[in-house]
């Protein structure tokens, strides 16, 4: 929504201005000029990039479209989900826990969470490490650095359309030259024309230049803007992940690791202490019961 907001701010300042100095908006249609442009740049983004990264990209420009990122409910649902594991791998046997690491999809504490259980690489990150965990012997500063290494990882795999789309806003600006020099190449082989169609043919060259800087400018290198912006939102998840274990394998109490998780969360969408209790107190009777007699 922002972004299609922030693109009729632009064009309508951005036409209204030529406008206002007298200028005809139909000079600036110049199709084959963009087609040029927008060509050379898709080619240049094909040839620089592997499959799995293009494909990507489109993930992240339909994400930067749609405005889709974890908010306040999904963090709650991190915390809940983290809170049941951590209860029952305190009140059960770690067999009875491994059914629910192994198979998460089936599992019906995962059920509960549906946006968690719909997120298969965040499922896979809470397993693998409450798996690690359950195996024992397992040291917290060494647990700390995997989980940041893989992190990391994750990380730099979800901000390659980031630095693709930059990229392609990088070269644009050049490619519009080239379109423009094009333009001139073809207003060179008229010159016993008219000084009218003469003047026509080197304004539509001119173009050529307006489009690329303002392609690069206005529309490429923000909507990478955007999609590094929401998909650094999605890896707070986990970060979440990572604190709330850390502090339950120190010794904290379930409530305890969920508020080192919670704290980390951007106080602008940070769910309050009673959204937490409730999710870790209220969603079950049965739950409910045993988690006031470990919080007692």
């Amino acid at each position: 929504m922002t972004i299609a907001i922030g693109l009729i701010v632009t064009l309508a300042c951005m036409l209204g201005g030529f406008v206002a100095m007298g200028g005809h908006v139909g000079v600036i249609w110049q199709p084959w000029e963009f087609v040029i442009i927008g060509g050379s740049a898709l080619g240049t983004f094909i040839v620089a990039n592997p499959m799995k990264t293009i494909k990507d990209t489109g993930a992240g420009i339909k994400e930067a479209v749609t405005g889709d990122a974890p908010g306040r409910q999904q963090y709650l649902e991190v915390l809940g989900i983290l809170y049941f594991l951590m209860r029952e791998l305190r009140s059960k046997p770690r067999n009875e826990v491994e059914e629910h690491i192994d198979s998460p999809e089936q599992s019906p504490l995962f059920q509960k969470f549906p946006s968690i259980a719909a997120n298969h690489d965040l499922t896979t990150f809470i397993c693998d490490y409450f798996r690690l965990i359950i195996i024992g012997n397992a040291r917290t500063h060494e647990i700390e650095a995997l989980m940041d290494e893989e992190i990391n990882t994750v990380r730099t795999d979800k901000t390659k359309p980031y630095h693709a789309l930059v990229a392609v806003g990088e070269g644009l600006p050049a490619l519009g030259i080239v379109a423009a020099v094009l333009g001139v190449v073809k207003a060179m082989g008229a010159l016993d024309e008219s000084p009218e169609v003469l003047g026509h043919l080197i304004g539509a060259a001119l173009v050529g230049t307006f489009a690329g800087i303002f392609m690069s400018y206005a529309v490429f290198t923000p909507l990478a803007t955007k999609i590094k912006t929401l998909r650094e939102k999605q890896l707070r998840s986990y970060v979440i992940v990572k604190q709330a274990l850390l502090a339950f394998m120190n010794g904290a109490m379930p409530q305890v690791a969920l508020e080192h998780g919670r704290k980390t969360i951007s106080v602008y969408e940070r769910p309050s202490i009673d959204d937490v209790e409730q999710i870790a107190l209220g969603s079950s009777g049965a739950g409910g019961e045993t988690a006031t007699a470990e919080a007692a």
